[in-house]
């Protein structure tokens, strides 16, 4: 582990891994687990949001900005940022003692040669590869995985599909991993859950029950599918909008202009409110839209 050599900015926490809070030189709260450095970034509108960093060998109270990376999800305060620090120790710790095994691998994968492997258990095996990575069970231990969720061939990309095997094998995955991968089951493949725990879930905790309400009720409605702001009419946002936002060759698109102050794309798309958004048919700041202005045929 790389620790510092001078910290005298910092609370230390000895132990497996060593955990240091501290400023950085750029007055940034920033935070060292293991090998891993946190930082508690300004975002937009006063908010905060948790960047990383990888084996700085600078003291803390001389990192800066761009020893960061990423975005690791929103801040809302230092209490939170202590609490994803912790989080993260007691990630490492749980790994560390599940005894994962790092191996030399050029096994052919759906996403390329394997450029190396961690085995978790036999028959449990994630590769890495030049582009993209994921799990493979071996036939006997896919079969342990629920028919709505089994993947044939054993293969489970890294992105999304890994949380099927730490949902079948919760032993083999940290504590941090199972909420991860709760989470992304119930966001992704709502159905193949509520048979599995035989529980049903409530409007916002799942984005793909909630993104099927939300199409169910604005089936008819104007939702935008494409916006700029307009060149034309300062202090608006020109929009593109479809019918249940569905997109194709058939669809009819229609334009609204939409106060700027008020646009704002919410989880599924913006609704037009017919009776507040102007229907528009001017001059476009849209490239396949120009020379089309008051030609179209608007009802």
């Amino acid at each position: 582990m790389n620790t510092t050599a001078s910290q005298s900015n910092s609370n230390i926490t000895p132990g497996f891994p060593e955990i240091s809070f501290g400023l950085s030189a750029d007055g940034l709260r920033v935070a060292l687990v293991g090998d891993t450095a946190f930082a508690m970034v300004p975002g937009r509108d006063g908010r905060h949001f948790l960047a990383n960093g990888w084996r700085i060998t600078r003291p803390i109270d001389q990192w800066r900005r761009d020893d960061f990376f990423g975005h690791s999800g929103d801040l809302a305060d230092e209490t939170a940022f202590r609490a994803r620090v912790m989080e993260n120790a007691e990630h490492q710790r749980e790994k560390r003692s599940l005894g994962r095994r790092d191996v030399h691998s050029s096994a052919n994968t759906p996403w390329g040669s394997s450029q190396g492997a961690t085995i978790y258990a036999e028959g449990v095996t994630a590769h890495s590869t030049a582009g993209h990575g994921g799990f493979h069970l071996a036939a006997e231990r896919n079969r342990k995985v629920h028919p709505m969720l089994r993947a044939p061939g054993g293969w489970y990309e890294e992105d999304e599909c890994w949380a099927i095997v730490a949902l079948t094998y919760p032993h083999l995955f940290t504590t941090f991993e199972r909420r991860c991968a709760e989470r992304a089951i119930k966001d992704s493949w709502p159905d193949a859950w509520e048979a599995i725990s035989g529980t049903i879930l409530l409007p916002g905790e799942s984005r793909t029950k909630d993104q099927r309400a939300f199409e169910l009720e604005h089936a008819e409605d104007w939702i935008v599918i494409s916006a700029i702001t307009s060149e034309q009419e300062k202090g608006f946002v020109e929009c593109v909008a479809t019918q249940g936002g569905r997109r194709g060759a058939d669809g009819e698109e229609r334009r609204f202009l939409v106060p700027a102050d008020e646009y704002e794309v919410g989880r599924f798309g913006f609704v037009i409110d017919p009776e507040c958004h102007v229907l528009y048919d001017g001059p476009s700041s849209f490239v396949g839209w120009r020379g089309r202005g008051r030609h179209d045929p608007w009802p």
